[in-house]
This record gives structure tokens, sequence and C-alpha cells, in this order.
């Protein structure tokens, strides 16, 4: 079986850096005239999934914008799913699940073993129950060669009043996740390979204190509409393994299925420099 890690590090190498966020905004509906319901959203989604999916090596549906709608809304989200990994890409579901004992188990079960029909590449997951809540989403994505993106420093203002709050041996919570990555990367990277858990580091957060080399791939949100350019993620991260994340930047020129394409080949290109 094929690492998350090994099959991410093909896909960048082969098809670039870039996570496409597949996110059906009200909004965004509204820009591509489509009303605000589940057939506005499959249109939405689909659409997007074609213009996106066969020319990068990432996509990244955020699963609320989907379960707003409920159980055909979730329907939506596993075509999406599907219709991305038909294309080629990696589909990395963004949920930011966090939780305890039997409940972190079912979440993995939900999204990372291959038998559920929400089963995809990797997700999104939340450390502030404690690092080792998160245990069965690693046993089960090592299981089944899937990935866990930990959330560490995120762009958003309100998350430095925890991420980089100290614990009693003076790092901040935010070392302590990537510590523990470091820890469950350690035999991937002693083979010379990416490890297959990472982190979210947002690409807007400027210069950290923390040391993100861990040896796992990143997830940096903020691309285009939020402000980050890809000279902000080659002097954040260097040479480390990242996927620069835009959804609406790209978004915005649908549902001409061509200039989604074009949008997403241009600004892999911006990337690769």
């Amino acid at each position: 079986m094929t690492s998350f890690g090994e099959r991410l590090a093909a896909t960048v190498a082969d098809r670039g850096p870039l996570c496409a966020g597949i996110d059906p905004h009200a909004t965004l509906l509204h820009e591509w005239g489509l009303a605000d319901d589940v057939a506005g959203l499959e249109r939405f989604a689909l659409t997007a999934v074609e213009g996106l999916a066969p020319h990068v090596g990432v996509v990244k549906p955020q699963s609320a914008f989907y379960e707003r709608f409920g159980s055909r809304g979730v329907a939506v989200l596993e075509r999406v799913i599907a219709e991305s990994r038909a294309a080629g890409a990696l589909v990395l579901l963004d949920v930011k699940r966090g939780d305890i004992g039997s409940t972190s188990q079912a979440y993995a079960e939900a999204y990372l073993d291959p038998s559920s029909p929400l089963a995809v590449d990797a997700v999104t997951a939340s450390p502030f129950l404690g690092f080792g809540s998160l245990t069965p989403m690693f046993d089960t994505a090592a299981k089944h060669g899937a990935g866990v993106f930990v959330l560490g420093l995120t762009s958003n203002k309100e998350g430095p009043e925890v991420q980089s709050a100290r614990v009693g041996t003076g790092e901040t919570v935010a070392q302590r996740i990537f510590d523990g990555l470091r820890r469950l990367n350690a035999d991937a990277r002693a083979a010379g390979a990416l490890g297959s858990f990472g982190a979210v580091i947002g690409a807007t957060i400027g210069d950290a204190e923390e040391d993100i080399d861990f040896g796992g791939p990143i997830l940096a949100p903020g691309l285009g509409e939020q402000g980050g350019t890809p000279a902000d993620i080659r002097r954040i991260f260097g040479s480390l393994t990242v996927l620069p994340s835009s959804s609406r930047g790209l978004l915005r020129h649908g549902p001409d299925v061509a200039a989604l394409r074009d949008a997403a080949r241009r600004t892999n290109d911006e990337l690769r420099g």
C-alpha cells in the first residue's frame, strides 16, 4: 500500500502544488447565476470539479457548504469526491473534526475508511481536545494509506489566543502540535519520504517562531482572496512541501469551465515560480 505522503509527493511533482477549494458559498452561487438550493449547489460543485479536478493535484471541498443542505447536499459532496478522484486529483476534505474516543474513531471511519461513501485521501482535524485525542484518526489513516492535516497556525485573527499560548515547558501550543507530527512522520522521514501527517498553516501568518519542518505536508490556506501571494508561500515555507489553497480566487472565474481551467493552470505556474 502506498502511503498518502508518497502519493501526494508524486501528485505535486506531476500536477503542481495548488490545492483548489470547492466551496459553494451562497454568494458564489449568486455570482454564477444559480439559486441557493440543492440544484444550484450540484450545478456549481460539479462544474467546479470539471474545470479544476483534471488540472490540479488536490481538491479541497469544505464539508459545511454541502451539509447545510442536509442529506441531499451530502449526496452532492459524495459525487464531488468520486468525480474528483476519477479525474486524477487527490481529495482533501475540509471538515476540521476533533473529538475523543469512540467518536473520534467514528469520524475516522466516516472519512478515511475506503468502505465509506465519504472516503477521501485526507482530512483536516482539530487537535484542541489534546493532540492524543486524534490518535484514532492517525491510526485509521495509516491503516488505509490516507492523511490527516492538523490545525497548527491558522490565519484567522482569533487563532493566536490558543495556538500561540505557551505550555508549562515554554513552547507554544502550535509547536507542541508540530512536535507531535514530527514523531508521527519519523519513520517516513528516516526513509527519505514525505510523511502522511501534515499541518494547516496559513499563508498570511507572517514569520512564525515555531519550527515547521516536521516531515509532513503543509496546507496553506489564504492564497489569493485572503491576501497570500506566491512570494509569501516561498518566503514562509521555503523548500517544504506545501499545498497553497485557493477557493474564491479560482471559483470567481466560473461558471466557464475553460476559465476555471486556465485560472488553475496560471496559479500553478505562478506557484512553481
